[in-house]
C-alpha cells in the first residue's frame, strides 16, 4: 500500500502546457505577444509587476479575461506498443484587475487571477492507475497592491497574495480492489510581490518584478479508501484525514519593451522559477498508517526531485490603424524535473509556443484576442520509484478573449 499511495492529491501540477504546473495566462493581449511583461497600457499589467499601474495612461483601469486550454497527453508503452489518451475537460483560467491612481505619485490596485490548475483525467483502467486516474486542481490568487512613482520615469510597487485552492485525486488501490480519493477545497497560502517599473523615454518600458513563494497548506484534508467492507477496519472505516503543503514557487522577472516606430514595438522577457523548493512532499495521514516513515507511519514523504528553470519570451506588435493591431510571440519553457522523474499526474514537457492575436479599440474600451499553439517535446522515462516506464507526448492549444477599459 505504501507505493500506491506514494503521491500526495496536492502534488497536482498537471500542466502540460507549463513548465512544471505554473500557468502562464495572465493576459490575454499579453499571451498574443508570447505572455511578455513590460506592458502598461491597461489593468492587467497588474499581475505582472504592482509598480507598472503607475504608468497606466488612464485614472481609472479595468480589465479582465478568460482562456479556454485543450490539451490531450498520449502515453505509450515501449514494450507493447500500447497507446493511452486523456480525456481532459477544456481547462478555463481567468483572470481580473482593476487600477485607480489616488495621486499623481500613488497608484492601487487589485488582480484576481489563477496561475496553477487543471484537470488530467486518465481513462480508468489505464496501466498507470495506481498513481492517476482523476486529478483536479484549482488555484486562486488574490492581489491588493500599492504602486509609488519615484520619478516621472520610475515607480516602485508591492502586493500582497492571499491563495486558495482545491485538489480532487482518484486513483486504484489494486491490490485491494479499490480506489482513494484524496479532496481538499480548504488549502490556503500567503505571499507578496514587488517591482520596478521604468519608461526613461517615450520608446522604452522595463519591467523588474518578484513574486515569492506560496506555501499551499491543506490542514483539514479528506481521504476516503473506497474498498471492500471487510478491509474497510485496516482503513480507519474508509476515511481519514490529512495534511500536506505543496510549494508554489517564486518567479523573477525581467522584462522589456522598445517601441521600433510610434507603430511597431518589440517586447522581450526572461523568467527564473525556484522549482527546486519542490524536492519532496510530504502527507500526514491523521490516522491510517499509510506512511514510509519508521518513526511515524501515518506520514508519507515523497520524492519529487524539481530543478529550477528558466523560460524566454518574444513578442511583438503592430499598430495598423487607431483601431486594430496584430501581435505574434514566441516562447520556451522548460520542464522542471528530468526524464527518470517523469509522473503521469503532473505530465510536464519542455515547451515551444507560437502565439498570436488581434487587439480591437472602440474609444475606451479594448477587445483583445488571442492564441497559441504549443510544440512540447516528447518523452522517454523510466521513473525506478514508481516502476513506469514509456514514452509520453502532448498537444495543446489555447485561445483567449479579453476586455479592458480605460476612464478619465
Amino acid at each position: 500500500m505504501r507505493r500506491i499511495l506514494m503521491t500526495t492529491a496536492l502534488a497536482a501540477g498537471v500542466m502540460a502546457y507549463a513548465g512544471g504546473f505554473r500557468v502562464s495566462l495572465q493576459g490575454v493581449k499579453q499571451l498574443a505577444m508570447a505572455h511578455t511583461s513590460a506592458h502598461a497600457e491597461d489593468a492587467s499589467v497588474a499581475f505582472f509587476n504592482p509598480a507598472g499601474i503607475s504608468f497606466i495612461p488612464s485614472k481609472l483601469s479595468v480589465a479582465a479575461g478568460g482562456f479556454g486550454v485543450s490539451n490531450k497527453i498520449t502515453f505509450q508503452n515501449t514494450s507493447t506498443l500500447q497507446q493511452t489518451e486523456t480525456d481532459n475537460p477544456l481547462g478555463t483560467p481567468i483572470y481580473a484587475a482593476v487600477a485607480y491612481k489616488v495621486l499623481d505619485n500613488l497608484s492601487v490596485g487589485f488582480s484576481f487571477s489563477t496561475p496553477f490548475g487543471s484537470t488530467i483525467e486518465w481513462p480508468s483502467d489505464w496501466e498507470g492507475k495506481e498513481m492517476v486516474q482523476k486529478l483536479e486542481l484549482k488555484s486562486y490568487f488574490f492581489q491588493p497592491m500599492v504602486s509609488v512613482k519615484l520619478a516621472s520615469w520610475a515607480s516602485f510597487g508591492a502586493s500582497y497574495i492571499y491563495a486558495k485552492g482545491k485538489v480532487d485525486w482518484t486513483k486504484a488501490l489494486t491490490q485491494y480492489n479499490g480506489q482513494l480519493n484524496l479532496l481538499d477545497d480548504q488549502a490556503t497560502g500567503h505571499g507578496f510581490g514587488f517591482g520596478f517599473y521604468f519608461q526613461p523615454d517615450s520608446q522604452w518600458d522595463v519591467s523588474v518584478a518578484y513574486r515569492s513563494p506560496v506555501d499551499m497548506k491543506a490542514k483539514e484534508g479528506k481521504a476516503t479508501f473506497m474498498v471492500p467492507s471487510a478491509l474497510a477496519p485496516n482503513f480507519n472505516g474508509g476515511s481519514d484525514n490529512f495534511k500536506a503543503t505543496l510549494p508554489l514557487v517564486d518567479e523573477i522577472t525581467l522584462g522589456a519593451t522598445y517601441k521600433i516606430t510610434p507603430k511597431w514595438l518589440i517586447s522581450a522577457d526572461y523568467n527564473y522559477h525556484g522549482w527546486e523548493r519542490y524536492n519532496k512532499l510530504t502527507l500526514d495521514f491523521e490516522n491510517v498508517a499509510a506512511g514510509n516513515q519508521p518513526n511515524d507511519p501515518t506520514v508519507l514523504v515523497t520524492p519529487k526531485n524539481f530543478k529550477n528553470t528558466s523560460s524566454v519570451r518574444v513578442g511583438t506588435q503592430y499598430i495598423f490603424n487607431d483601431m486594430i493591431a496584430g501581435r505574434l510571440g514566441w516562447y520556451y519553457d522548460q520542464s522542471p524535473y528530468a526524464d527518470k522523474d517523469f509522473i503521469p499526474e503532473t505530465p510536464s514537457f519542455d515547451n515551444y509556443v507560437i502565439t498570436g492575436g488581434v487587439g480591437l479599440k472602440f474609444n475606451k474600451l479594448g477587445v483583445d484576442i488571442s492564441g497559441a499553439y504549443a510544440m512540447p517535446k516528447s518523452r522517454t522515462f523510466n521513473n525506478a520509484y514508481y516502476n513506469f516506464a514509456g514514452q509520453a507526448k502532448a498537444d495543446v492549444f489555447y485561445f483567449g478573449l479579453g476586455l479592458s477599459y480605460n476612464a478619465f
